[in-house]
């Protein structure tokens, strides 16, 4: 996929929040990365073979004060390679016949679409679940808080 459709795909997935959350964003940049440096891995506790697909650097709105004026912004970055790459492993297992992981977008776009608009689909799908946990963290929520939000978020879906 191009650089310039993967930032597409980033555009849509914040476009999708709800207004209240990207209203909340406030002193943000969300940049792509072809993936995450030996640093970032190590940083975040990321063994070789795991996939890290997003970042989040920066101090969360909770945590600001009255001396957090003229700060530089917070920074979340999208992990290209490891989405795209984990997006294909799911649309090929899901085009076998059946990998029960893999998403509702890719099964029912597998059944009745082409291989290329599944994997489209769901790199789609990978980007708009990374976007909006890295704003979660932006907005204050810590790992375990996210997890289990995303566990209920899944649930309704």
């Amino acid at each position: 996929m191009l650089e310039q459709d993967f930032e597409k795909l980033i555009e849509k997935a914040i476009v999708s929040l709800p207004e209240y959350i990207q209203k909340a964003m406030d002193n943000v940049a969300i940049v792509v990365e072809k993936r995450p440096s030996p640093y970032d891995l190590r940083k975040t506790g990321t063994k070789i073979g795991n996939s890290l697909l997003g970042l989040y650097q920066g101090v969360p709105k909770t945590s600001w004060g009255r001396s957090f004026g003229q700060i530089l912004p917070d920074k979340i970055t999208i992990f290209r390679e490891p989405i795209e790459s984990l997006a294909s492993s799911v649309t090929r297992a899901s085009a076998k016949g059946g990998d029960e992981q893999s998403s509702s977008v890719t099964r029912a776009s597998a059944k009745g679409g082409d291989e290329q608009s599944s994997l489209i689909q769901e790199i789609a799908e990978l980007i708009r679940i990374v976007v909006w946990h890295e704003i979660a963290h932006h907005l204050g929520f810590s790992e375990k808080k996210v997890r289990e939000l995303e566990r209920k978020w899944r649930k309704k879906s």
